[in-house]
């Protein structure tokens, strides 16, 4: 799926999304316009995965739509926290992903220097850095 080449350059990586976790998709008119994963980790934690929006409907509130979807799914299959992990330089994901109620939780510097053979760039910048954010599902009370 072309889609999840947009949040993950490395197509090794994308093969085994289908066999280990769930990909969920966004139709618009018939057209796949939006793709996340979901990958259950060990401890009843869940990992979203490649969030991707067309290039065409970005800008429309699609991503956070994802977002809030993957947190309800999480929530649905009683997964006790959620986790992200994107690009340093990724601002308008950090602010989605906050917005949507997720934590920074650690830096793994150079990730994408270490994880990817060739150099990533984003917003002018080369990604070297991986935020990992978290948000508990577990109700408060």
């Amino acid at each position: 799926m072309v889609l999840l080449s947009l949040a993950d350059p490395d197509q090794g990586k994308i093969q085994t999304y289908g066999a280990l976790g769930c990909v969920y998709v966004l139709e618009r008119g018939g057209a796949i316009v939006g793709v996340y994963v979901l990958m259950a980790q060990a401890d009843n934690q869940v990992e979203v995965m490649n969030v991707a929006v067309d290039e065409r409907f970005q800008g429309q509130g699609l991503g956070t739509q994802l977002v809030k979807h993957a947190i309800a799914e999480a929530r649905r299959m009683k997964f006790a926290q959620i986790m992200i992990k994107t690009g340093s330089t990724g601002v308008a994901q950090l602010y989605v992903y906050q917005k949507c109620g997720f934590r920074m939780a650690h830096i793994v510097h150079d990730h994408f220097i270490n994880e990817y053979e060739q150099p990533i760039f984003e917003n002018g910048i080369q990604l070297r850095d991986q935020v990992v954010l978290v948000q508990s599902l577990q109700e408060s009370g």
